[in-house]
């Protein structure tokens, strides 16, 4: 893309283009893959500048690689970011933002459910080091919590299972009053259906092993936001954590990127004819989806995501009748991740989010029946027969 252009390339563009062109050296289309653990810099003293942070390069590819950085670039494209650093995981990234600007005796407001490994972080490890964590159910309950201690508010949009909706605007300016930092799990929506950085927040993470991916066949983290912001995290997070990401990884993600507003169309599209083929069947208790109108956050939603999700979740009534309908299901693979080209399914109290305990999974809305649904781009007709007949081992529970 031309620096010159007058007009901001589209995301499509961006998803293909930003971040590389070709490669100087041999003309190569494709970032290559730099598998090398060192760079030589030259000499003794531009060494110094790169090791102090005074001069950018590369050195050593636990801080920085060309084929990671390529990824870097190409996800701050997308989320409209200064710059973004990646991360071997996503709770790498998760535990880099936490360490990073977290000391004792701060503390961390968050807008519950979250994705059982944060929420794992954030209460059990945080707790440990002197930082107090506030849950809040919604907004108004955010605004009780958040104090002048508060350094970090953390949100998800949609949240993990529930699909709860969080107004990122509102969030940010409760955040914002207290002086305190937004963080956006932004994994469920991707870039191309919501960008939190235009809402008020500050950093925008994603487990990059789901939709920015898209395949199943990598694991990754990655954060996006002000240029200082991702500095410091690059400087302390990652140089100190050591949640490295690898170049092949980095190229399969490069690959996956290209093609997600492609995938995203085709997941929403998907995930919305299953809803509608689903609305009021009586083996279910529930149905989440931010797209039906029903939905307590869908006005919300509509304003702030493009689309509604690739996700949806249903409420079954017991682990017992969860279990019976994950175990009909055919096409749904039985799996703890999202975002692949493929539809997954699992049952979060037993799985993503167990150790979190009974009360808090009641108190968050994580029923025992509640089965989350990660809808892929299968021919929508297939995915609606396979989950029907699911539900045809579901006893239909008294008064339903």
């Amino acid at each position: 893309m031309s620096k010159q252009d007058s007009r901001p390339a589209g995301f499509r563009t961006r998803a293909v283009h930003a971040g590389h062109g070709l490669d100087p050296v041999t003309g190569a289309h494709a970032v290559p893959i730099y598998a090398t653990s060192t760079f030589g810099y030259g000499n003794a003293e531009r060494g110094a500048r790169l090791f102090a942070g005074e001069e950018q390069g590369y050195f050593y590819s636990r801080l920085s690689n060309p084929t990671v950085r390529a990824f870097e670039e190409k996800v701050a494209s997308l989320e409209g970011a200064e710059d973004a650093v990646a991360f071997g995981s996503g709770m790498g990234a998760a535990s880099a933002i936490a360490l990073t600007l977290l000391t004792s005796g701060d503390e961390v407001a968050f807008v519950g459910p979250l994705y059982g490994g944060t929420e794992g972080l954030l209460r059990d490890i945080l707790g440990r080091f002197g930082v107090t964590v506030r849950e809040a159910g919604d907004l108004e309950e955010l605004r009780e919590v958040v104090s002048e201690r508060t350094r970090l508010v953390w949100l998800e949009t949609p949240t993990n299972p529930t699909l709860k909706i969080v107004d990122l605007h509102a969030a940010s300016e409760v955040a914002r009053a207290a002086g305190a930092l937004v963080v956006v799990d932004n994994t469920f929506s991707t870039p191309y259906l919501t960008r939190p950085l235009e809402h008020g927040a500050d950093l925008v993470m994603h487990s990059a092993t789901k939709y920015l991916g898209g395949h199943g066949d990598v694991i990754a983290g990655v954060v996006a936001g002000r240029a200082e912001l991702i500095s410091e995290l690059r400087l302390h997070g990652l140089r100190h954590v050591g949640s490295v990401l690898g170049p092949f990884e980095a190229y399969l993600l490069l690959r996956g990127l290209k093609t997600l507003p492609l995938r995203m169309e085709a997941h929403c599209a998907n995930a919305a004819a299953l809803t509608e083929a689903l609305q009021g069947h009586p083996a279910l208790g529930a149905l989440h989806y931010p797209g039906l109108p029903t939905h307590p956050g869908h006005e919300v939603a509509a304003r702030q995501m493009r689309a509604f999700g690739g996700l949806l979740s249903l409420d079954l009534g017991s682990v017992e009748a969860a279990f019976a309908f994950l175990d009909g299901l055919r096409l749904f693979t039985q799996a703890v991740s999202l975002g692949d080209v493929e539809s997954l399914s699992c049952h979060p109290g037993s799985t993503t989010h167990h150790l979190l305990g009974e009360e808090t999974l009641e108190r968050q809305g994580v029923t025992p029946g509640l089965v989350r649904l990660s809808v892929g781009i299968e021919d929508a007709g297939d995915l609606i027969e396979d989950v029907l007949g699911a539900l045809e081992r579901v006893p239909v529970a008294a008064g339903r």
